[in-house]
C-alpha cells in the first residue's frame, strides 16, 4: 500500500538530483510499486494460515523492531507530543489495514489492488470537510471517473456490491484519514520517529485485539510464516526505505506515475499466482480507477 504523505525522509549525501540519479531513483520506485503490489497476494496467501489480526500484529511488530534498531537514537529522544502523534496516526493505520485485510477474505487480491488505490481520490474531499478547502475541478473529474470505475469493477448483475469490496472501499476512506493525520503530525515531529511509533502502536493494537478476539495460531506451516515475514520485511521496511530515498532524488511527476502502478502489479500477481480471472467489465473498471488516480496525483505537480 502506497502511503507517501509524511513518510520519513532519509538523506544520503551520495545522492544528487541529476539525470543518472533520477533514473536509479525511478527504478527504485518501480521496485517499490512491485513490492506493494505483491503485498495483496502475500496477504491473501497469509489469510489461509493466519487470522487478520495476527497477520497485522506480526507485520507491524517486526517492521517496528527493524526500524527501531536502525534508528533507536532518534526514538530515545522522542517527546511526549511525539508519542501522542504516533499514537493517533498508528491507530488510524491499524483500523485502515484491519478493514482492508478482513475485506480481502471476501474479495479478490486483484480487485482490491485497484479499489485500495481510491484513497488518493478521497483525500481532497476529506481535506475539504476538515479544513474547508474546496477541491479543484480536476479532483471532481477524478472522483467522477473513479465512481464509474468502482461501479464497473464491483457491481454484479443485481447491482449489489460484495461485503469484501465494501470493506475495501471503507478502508480507503480510513487510509485517506491516515494520510491527513500523518501529514499534520509530520510537520511537527521527526518523520522517522513518527513512522516507527505508528508501526509500534499499530502492532500493539493488532496483538491486543488478536489475543481477545482470535484464537492463538498453532502449527503454522512454513508457507504461512514466509508470507507474513515477506509482508513485514519487504512490503513494509524495505519498501518504505526505498520509497523515501527515491522520492528525495526524482521528479514528483515520475513518482506519482510509477507508484500508481502498484494496482497494476497487484492485479498481475493475482492473475499469475492466484489464477484470478478478470472480465472485460472489470478491466474497464480498473482502467477508469487508474485514470482517476493519475488525474489526482499529477494535478499541479510540475517538478
Amino acid at each position: 500500500m502506497s502511503i507517501s504523505t509524511g513518510c520519513p525522509v532519509i538523506w544520503i549525501p551520495l545522492f544528487r538530483i541529476n539525470d543518472t540519479v533520477s533514473i536509479y531513483a525511478d527504478f527504485m520506485l518501480l521496485i517499490v510499486a512491485i513490492l506493494w503490489g505483491s503485498t495483496f497476494v502475500a496477504t491473501k496467501a497469509s489469510l489461509s494460515f493466519l487470522s487478520p489480526l495476527y497477520i497485522l500484529a506480526v507485520r507491524f511488530l517486526i517492521a517496528f523492531g527493524i526500524m527501531f534498531v536502525l534508528f533507536w537514537k532518534k526514538v530515545k529522544i522522542a517527546k511526549k507530543d511525539d508519542l501522542l502523534g504516533g499514537f493517533i496516526v498508528g491507530t488510524a493505520i491499524f483500523f485502515a489495514f484491519l478493514t482492508q485485510t478482513i475485506g480481502l477474505i471476501f474479495t479478490t487480491a486483484g480487485k482490491q489492488a485497484f479499489l485500495a488505490g481510491t484513497y488518493v481520490v478521497i483525500v481532497p474531499f476529506l481535506y475539504w470537510i476538515i479544513y474547508k478547502k474546496r477541491p479543484d475541478k480536476r479532483s471532481f473529474l477524478g472522483a467522477t471517473i473513479c465512481f464509474i470505475g468502482i461501479s464497473l469493477l464491483t457491481l454484479d448483475s443485481s447491482f449489489q456490491i460484495s461485503f469484501g469490496d465494501s470493506l475495501t472501499m471503507f478502508s480507503s476512506l480510513l487510509f485517506a484519514a491516515h494520510i491527513i493525520s500523518n501529514g499534520y503530525f509530520v510537520e511537527r515531529m521527526d518523520a522517522i520517529v513518527l513512522t516507527i511509533i505508528q508501526f509500534g502502536v499499530a502492532g500493539v493494537w493488532s496483538l491486543s485485539a488478536a489475543l481477545i478476539f482470535e484464537p492463538i495460531p498453532v502449527n503454522i506451516p512454513l508457507e504461512g510464516v514466509m508470507s507474513v515475514l515477506y509482508l513485514a520485511v519487504f512490503g513494509t521496511c524495505i519498501a518504505y526505505f526505498m520509497q523515501t530515498v527515491a522520492q528525495k532524488n526524482t521528479l514528483s511527476t515520475h513518482a506519482a506515475i510509477i507508484m500508481s502502478m502498484e494496482a497494476i502489479f497487484g492485479s498481475i500477481f493475482s492473475i499469475i499466482l492466484l489464477k484470478e480471472a478478470f472480465t472485460i467489465k472489470m478491466v474497464a473498471g480498473c482502467v477508469a480507477i487508474l485514470a482517476s488516480i493519475l488525474i489526482i496525483e499529477l494535478k499541479g505537480k510540475s517538478n
